[in-house]
């Protein structure tokens, strides 16, 4: 929650403390968990390359005593990292690891409870996202559409976050109108949360969309930006 409020320095303290309650506990997979998670926040906020070694570092560290849904999602900070760090060949060797052990989970797991959130759809709306960081909108676009059709307005911080980023790839495919229509129900569902990440993924999109600013889509799409700030600002 601290970093999702965007205060980086404090939840980098929260999670040093939870990796050495959860080492006390000798708790390897929540100490794996615990560290990944900053590595996540470094590859968004940070230097790339050291998010990449700190992700492979926790799911190296806990191969064995880890569920494979455990290590699926320390293999998609691993891949998030690298796509971060714009190396291509590495995102992709990662996610085709995510899918190999995610499809060797099973209802009999003792899984942690923190993974409960970790199903297809997660791991599809992922590896779309290492796609359009990494400039491939073609094979973002029909990953992040089959997991964002698991999603309604009921969980609007991460409908707003995926929808962001279909808009992205959109716009990279010069598919502006779909990608103004992507941004605007991303924008919808952004003012209700309170995220600095939701936030910050409407301005990306703003940039990306600012060199087709002279179409009536992208003028349309500002228009609605520019009136949700003004009525979230200032409400009557």
């Amino acid at each position: 929650m601290t970093s999702d409020a965007g205060l980086y320095d404090r939840a980098r303290t929260y999670y040093v403390k939870g990796i050495q309650a959860a080492h006390v506990a000798q708790d390897e997979p929540t100490a794996a968990n615990l560290l990944s998670s900053p590595s996540y926040q470094m590859a968004n906020v940070g230097d790339p390359w050291q998010a990449v070694t700190i992700a492979r570092t926790a799911a190296k560290g806990t191969e064995r005593s880890s569920t494979p849904l455990t290590c699926a999602l320390l293999l998609e900070r691993v891949a998030w990292a690298h796509a971060k760090a714009g190396d291509s060949v590495i995102t992709e060797r990662a996610l085709g690891e995510v899918d190999r052990v995610f499809e060797q989970h099973g209802d009999g797991d003792e899984d942690p409870k923190w993974v409960y959130w970790l199903d297809r759809g997660e791991v599809d709306v992922m590896a779309g996202r290492c796609f359009t960081e990494l400039g491939r909108p073609l094979k973002a676009e029909p990953l992040l559409t089959q997991g964002i059709d698991t999603y309604d307005a009921t969980r609007a911080r991460e409908f707003s976050l995926y929808l962001s980023w279909l808009a992205d790839a959109y716009a990279q495919a010069r598919e502006i109108e779909r990608a103004t229509e992507a941004a605007a129900k991303s924008l919808n569902l952004a003012v209700k949360v309170n995220s600095a990440r939701v936030t910050d993924r409407i301005e990306t999109i703003r940039s990306r969309l600012h060199p087709f600013a002279d179409t009536a889509a992208v003028r349309r799409f500002e228009d609605l930006y520019q009136s949700t700030v003004v009525s979230v600002t200032c409400p009557r």
